[in-house]
């Protein structure tokens, strides 16, 4: 190793030629096959590497797959560096070449940092540009891990109304085939105008009644065989869905002795079918508009919690609008993890000025992260608060997990650091809840206990910042 050699590198290329060769004289070489691990998640990390030859490939595993964040290869710094707090390896790093390099221990770091002031300026240089490029990368990551979490949720929520109008699409069709044969028989009746005129007043009734009861599902089958067995008692054919079209839109035994009684026996069983054919109709065109307003409902959702219709500056905004597209978002991963959501929002609440786009985020983590801490728990319980505070608005996220442990509850906002299983965070998360809220001039605070944490977001309702913290 010369002084040539460290030269070469474009951080070392202003360090004065004494400091290089109290470098190299302080340093050992070291060499490493292709495949070799030089850390793995956990490890300490050595000291300084300045990579002579060949290329080293940092990634983490996410989700079970290999997520690459960035490689070093030759005349590039490595490893911890002055000032740096990184206890150990957050991923692996991995050579994909063999691999010539240089490690200045870090036991001696304490040494380089008090006599060697140009290379020690030099090296937190490459820190400050490797933090801000590893972060941007990350958080990158992070976010489409983020999407990606949604995007199956959302996928899954939209999969359930699109297969009902597919299916009631498929049904009607097949139903509508057989509307031929029942206006046939429609038209062999010989029916008054005012028996007509009848039959017409008892439909439109039934298709106007609005707040029908909804009943248990043993009083629904019971009314449903008294249905049939009054069909039964007066000789007519129950045909497919008949017994439950006449219960769902209230036609019960008493209202059918009225048909009994107004028509000729002949037709009674004729107008019965061709009513029941026409509440199928009803009901399969109810279902379709149903799911195609879960699914406008959706979209309507994602639109507003992407924020498309605004612009990149703050303004004034409902904030609970926000958070409740946001679990319109997470609803799947909610009810797949059966977790109670409680709303106690102060409707009373101005408009807030903020980034609508932004907060959203903040709201996402707060609630993925909550969803995770409940998912084994069966019976987890979500509460999301809002409340005025003088001139703040205040929003407390708690659940009913088993918390964070007191060692750890000091570092959750610390950039990349996660309690969560490898693959399933990257530690980013509570740190963009950080930034956000600095951003609109507030505070987070977090308690925890077994059975109760809880996130306190707090921010000036004008978007402004004040010297009087809430």
């Amino acid at each position: 190793m010369t002084i040539q050699d460290l030269q070469l590198f474009d951080a070392l290329k202003d360090v004065p030629v004494a400091q290089l060769q109290w470098l190299i004289d302080n340093s050992e070489t070291e060499r490493f096959a292709e495949g070799d691990y030089l850390y793995k998640p956990g490890d300490e990390i050595r000291g300084v590497h300045f990579i002579l030859s060949g290329t080293i490939e940092f990634y983490r595993i996410q989700a079970g797959n290999k997520v690459p964040i960035t490689e070093t290869s030759a005349h590039q710094v490595t490893g911890i560096l002055p000032y740096s707090r990184a206890r150990g390896s957050i991923g692996y790093s991995c050579c994909k070449t063999p691999v010539e390099m240089m490690t200045y221990p870090k036991a001696k770091l304490r040494e380089m940092m008090a006599q060697q002031y140009e290379l020690t300026q030099a090296l937190v240089f490459v820190m400050t540009n490797r933090v801000r490029d590893f972060t941007i990368i990350t958080q990158q990551n992070e976010k489409m891990m983020a999407l990606g979490k949604l995007a199956a949720g959302l996928a899954h929520e939209l999969n359930n109304p699109a297969a009902a109008i597919v299916r009631g699409s498929d049904t009607l069709g097949e139903h509508l085939r057989g509307a031929p044969e029942t206006f046939r028989k429609m038209m062999l009746t010989r029916l008054s105008p005012e028996e007509a005129d009848f039959v017409c007043d008892q439909i439109r009734e039934s298709l106007s009644a609005a707040d029908r009861p909804v009943p248990g599902m043993l009083e629904r089958s019971s009314q449903e065989d008294a249905i049939s067995d009054w069909l039964y008692d007066h000789h007519i054919p129950e045909v497919p869905d008949m017994a439950e079209n006449f219960r769902h839109y209230g036609l019960h035994p008493a209202t059918l002795d009225a048909f009994a009684k107004k028509l000729p026996a002949e037709y009674l069983g004729t107008v019965l079918s061709w009513m029941s054919s026409h509440f199928t109709t009803e009901r399969m065109l109810a279902d379709i508009r149903e799911a195609s307003q879960r699914i406008s409902g959706l979209v309507k959702s994602v639109k507003i919690f992407t924020h498309m219709d605004g612009g990149a500056d703050k303004q004034f905004i409902d904030i609970h609008t926000g958070i409740r597209n946001t679990l319109v978002m997470m609803q799947y991963k909610l009810r797949k993890g059966k977790i109670e959501v409680k709303e106690a929002f102060d409707d009373t609440l101005p408009p807030v000025f903020a980034l609508s786009g932004e907060l959203n985020q903040v709201w996402t983590n707060l609630i993925d992260n909550a969803a995770d801490a409940l998912e084994a728990q069966g019976n987890g319980v979500l509460t999301i608060r809002t409340a005025r505070d003088g001139e703040f608005v205040k929003v407390t996220v708690s659940d009913n997990g088993p918390g964070i442990p007191p060692e750890n509850l000091s570092r959750i906002f610390d950039p990349f650091f996660t309690t969560k299983a490898i693959g399933k965070g990257t530690g980013l998360g509570l740190d963009a809840v950080m930034n956000i809220v600095r951003q609109h001039h507030g505070s987070v605070k977090a308690t925890s206990e077994p059975g109760n944490t809880v996130f306190t977001i707090c921010f000036p309702i004008n978007g402004e910042a004040n010297t009087n913290n809430a």
